[in-house]
């Protein structure tokens, strides 16, 4: 079930939110347990046991810090990451191991298709979290029905983001109170905007990149134009798609009382790598610099150690991403990136010379280039796009453009051009290109949804401690505007709810 799905947005969410704020004797608690259960089995019912057992055994190993001394404590600890990395390791990364030891050591093997269960890796890193938090610090009891709603809420479940327990369960303890309208208009508002962009942008984008990373898979040639428009428009792809989710999963918690952490900060505003990282996939960067760098020794170690951690914590998250070699090296030229980055700052030419807007340019034409490993199924094709991003592969035109009396004719007789049918075709021209063009100013210029709704990043603590100041002041508040608005952006998204596709963080 899809936050996009016309399923999920005419019946599943309509009952769950009615059920939850007109039944009065009904535990609030118990009800999202159940639809957030019910949520995840309708995608596979067979691996809701998975799920519980997971929950199950994760809550056990927690209460046992409460008895054990502190030796006994740190095995329990050990055994706890253990196991959610063993069930991690077994359904992700068990055919990945086994097809390249058997290249090592050149031997067969009868491989087992194994179910990638939905959000594994999420529920996996926040329950890792949750045990490191408890072992490190006495806190406050957690009754079985509150962990297993902090793992399990539905909003969150799949895709993220990756929630400390010091962040959520506080606001799970107080379900009982009343939604007050502030959350309410600011979840409608917030939800609707991330359906647009999932069904208005993302998904249609999808027709400029799926023919170009197809073609290139195959091993064909990808020409210049071809080979630009298919990769930006895959970079705009994901952004607006991780963008529509994190929008649509802050604007459900708000509907149901809870304000779930920022996850997305206009990361292509980035002017170096080191603030895309800050920006993109908020809580996954926390959860590596957390539970990854720092772990390692962080920069306790020098400049080598430094580097070295920097670049094995972004070869682990690009490995976190999928069990790929491209994603491996996606996340080792990240790696190689930020270490390049610091060596540069401790130059003193760059610490006098700087131009915000060349390094966004910079650092944005790097990050789109490097999405190429992300979205290739395979190392060749990512290779032959590359070939065509830098011209090796020819400079060539639809045909259909040469025929055009509109066409200047200096611009047909130049001899690095070819005019052939390219994969793309005129689309590319007529829709593609100011499309695209449209978007960076957007990503560039625009602020983010819930910067509109007057959400802050300290909003999910601010909750989290019951303060009474939450929201930051907006225009659009209650305001006949903010109706209308809302409106036309839900009733235009409604018009592309086909057959919508996943969310691409979904397959992680």
């Amino acid at each position: 079930m899809l936050f996009s799905n016309s399923i999920f947005v005419f019946a599943f969410l309509p009952i769950v939110f009615l059920s939850f704020f007109f039944l009065k004797n009904v535990d609030k608690v118990g009800l999202l347990i159940l639809a957030s259960f019910v949520f995840y089995g309708f995608w596979n019912i067979y691996l809701l046991p998975l799920l519980a057992g997971s929950i199950f055994v994760n809550f056990l190993i927690s209460n046992l810090f409460k008895k054990g001394k502190k030796t006994n404590k740190k095995t329990y600890l050990i055994l706890g990451i253990l196991f959610n990395l063993g069930l991690l390791g077994y359904f992700k990364y068990k055919n990945f191991f086994l097809e390249n030891a058997c290249l090592l050591f050149d031997c067969n093997f009868q491989f087992q298709q194994l179910t990638l269960p939905l959000g594994i890796s999420f529920f996996t890193f926040q329950q890792i979290s949750f045990l490191v938090d408890r072992y490190k610090t006495h806190q406050k009891h957690v009754s079985f029905h509150e962990y297993i709603l902090f793992v399990s809420f539905f909003p969150q479940l799949i895709a993220g983001p990756i929630v400390s327990h010091h962040e959520l369960i506080p606001q799970i303890k107080r379900l009982t109170h009343k939604v007050s309208d502030d959350y309410l208009w600011r979840g409608i508002v917030i939800f609707c905007i991330g359906l647009f962009k999932k069904l208005v942008i993302a998904d249609q984008l999808a027709q400029n990149v799926n023919p170009v990373f197809l073609v290139a898979d195959k091993g064909e040639a990808i020409t210049f134009v071809d080979a630009w428009i298919g990769t930006l428009s895959f970079s705009f792809q994901i952004y607006f798609d991780f963008s529509a989710y994190s929008d649509m999963a802050i604007g459900l918690g708000l509907l149901f009382g809870i304000v779930l952490p920022i996850n997305f900060n206009s990361p292509y505003k980035a002017s170096n790598i080191q603030d895309f990282w800050r920006t993109w996939h908020m809580t996954l960067s926390r959860f590596l610099k957390d539970r990854v760098y720092i772990p390692m020794g962080g920069n306790k170690f020098g400049t080598f150690g430094t580097y070295r951690n920097l670049f094995l914590t972004m070869i682990i998250g690009g490995l976190w991403h999928g069990a790929h070699w491209n994603f491996v090296i996606w996340g080792g030229l990240h790696g190689a990136f930020l270490c390049l980055h610091r060596a540069f700052l401790k130059l003193e030419i760059f610490k006098e010379i700087s131009i915000p807007f060349l390094e966004r340019i910079l650092t944005f034409t790097f990050v789109v280039m490097v999405w190429v490993f992300f979205r290739a199924e395979t190392f060749d094709g990512a290779v032959n796009v590359f070939k065509g991003l830098i011209g090796l592969n020819g400079i060539a035109f639809p045909y259909e453009l040469y025929l055009k009396d509109s066409t200047p004719e200096i611009f047909k007789t130049l001899n690095f051009i070819e005019w052939k049918p390219t994969i793309l075709g005129m689309i590319s021209l007529k829709t593609g290109l100011p499309s695209l063009f449209i978007l960076l100013l957007w990503v560039w210029f625009l602020p983010n949804a819930w910067q509109l709704i007057g959400l802050t990043e300290k909003s999910c603590d601010q909750a989290a401690n019951n303060q009474k100041v939450v929201f930051e002041k907006t225009k659009l508040n209650g305001c006949m505007l903010t109706v209308v608005f809302t409106a036309c952006v839900f009733i235009f998204a409604c018009l592309f709810m086909g057959e919508p596709a996943e969310f691409i963080y979904f397959e992680f």
